[in-house]
């Protein structure tokens, strides 16, 4: 007997028969139940995210708040409220040391510009290399350039220190800028090799057939595809050799010659009382450049890293 509003459903050895219960027409598995997320745990998971981000962001706040404060009631209330503000601290900053800051900040971008330059034409054409030419002892030399990543810097800085004395380069942005153009950072050539290899290959076949050259390969098909690598490389290089204090206080001892971060460690003297209110206000204006380029460049970054790697 079958009942009268369910069709016969024939099983495996043919025979009719009645669906199981909880089970369409044709035996189907019953919708699954869709969880509903109650209204006070989304709450309690948005209260804690932005509490979280509180904390994070407290230490640069207080430096914003600190840098409009006179400079003996800085330390005196670690809150983020302002009750004497003042913007004497940026005037007095801005021409506190030797040159005027904005003198350190063309240096910064002086010797930032050079190495992204440096990085994007020399690690760009490093991983095409890798990624597409095949020559002896390809993957050795490959394993070599992985291996240079966990080499820290404190360990070449004495060797390089030495041969850059030698040739004269010392109190030069050169230190820091050609070794960019030889491909020394590792970590954007696996990053664009990486990149290259999800590229199809059907692409330098056609070009070839066409009669192109591996230059022109590069520069015409390979290079417009790699938009989100390069804009990665320049985001990361930008903020890195920004922010870099080590390299540049070891190879600019004249305070002509200084960058942002070496400029802001002159701000602080063990002999005399240090200008906390100055060094937090040109602190805030060297964060300025970084924030505007990690502002504008977030989409290509997000793109470049999430497409490398899904490869």
């Amino acid at each position: 007997m079958t009942d009268l509003g369910m069709p016969p459903v024939m099983d495996r050895r043919g025979r009719s028969g009645t669906p199981p219960r909880g089970t369409g027409a044709a035996g189907d598995p019953p919708p699954r139940r869709t969880t509903v997320t109650s209204p006070v745990r989304t709450a309690a998971k948005h209260a804690g995210l932005i509490l979280l981000t509180v904390v994070m962001l407290y230490p640069v706040l207080w430096m914003v708040v600190s840098s409009l404060r006179p400079n003996d009631v800085i330390f005196r209330s670690p809150g983020l409220v302002l009750t004497d503000l003042t913007a004497h601290n940026y005037g007095e900053g801005w021409n506190a040391l030797a040159s005027p800051f904005g003198h350190y900040l063309v240096n910064s971008a002086v010797v930032v510009l050079g190495c992204i330059i440096g990085n994007l034409v020399s690690c760009s054409m490093a991983a095409y290399a890798f990624a597409r030419l095949e020559f002896t002892g390809k993957r050795l030399w490959f394993a070599l350039m992985l291996g240079s990543i966990m080499l820290p810097i404190h360990v070449l800085i004495v060797p390089q220190y030495i041969m850059f004395a030698q040739v004269g380069w010392i109190n030069t942005f050169l230190p820091l800028i050609v070794p960019k153009l030889l491909a020394t950072d590792a970590f954007f050539v696996f990053l664009m090799v990486q990149f290259i290899r999800g590229l199809p290959r059907e692409l330098d076949e056609a070009a070839r057939i066409d009669g192109a050259g591996h230059p022109r390969i590069f520069l015409q098909i390979i290079l417009p595809l790699m938009r989100p690598a390069l804009a990665t490389t320049t985001i990361f290089t930008f903020i890195w050799t920004w922010n870099d204090f080590f390299s540049q206080l070891i190879y600019l001892t004249d305070p002509d010659m200084y960058t942002v971060p070496v400029a802001l460690r002159s701000f602080v003297d063990a002999t005399v009382n240090t200008s906390w209110g100055a060094m937090f206000a040109m602190s805030v204006l060297s964060l300025l450049p970084v924030f505007l380029v990690f502002l504008v460049g977030q989409r290509y970054l997000v793109q470049g890293i999430a497409t490398t790697g899904s490869k």
